[in-house]
């Protein structure tokens, strides 16, 4: 099965929390919330490094998809 990059998602136990998951490497889910970010993947320390660089740009394109997403909904 092929997967969408990002997937909103939600849940009435958390009632505020919007969720986009980010399906490839490197996976997460981040509550658009608080942008709390939960990793899938475990990272040695060399991968963090990379990876801090890394996260600003998906935490915007997360975001980015969250924002055409509900637009579309707008229309």
């Amino acid at each position: 099965m092929e997967l969408p990059k990002f997937i909103l998602g939600d849940n009435t136990d958390f009632p505020n929390a919007i969720f986009v998951v980010h399906t490839e490497y490197p996976r997460f889910i981040i509550n658009l919330e608080n942008d709390e970010v939960d990793w899938f993947e475990e990272f040695s320390k060399e991968d963090e490094k990379d990876l801090e660089e890394e996260t600003e740009d998906l935490i915007a394109a997360a975001t980015n998809f969250y924002d055409r997403e509900v637009s579309r909904y707008e229309e």
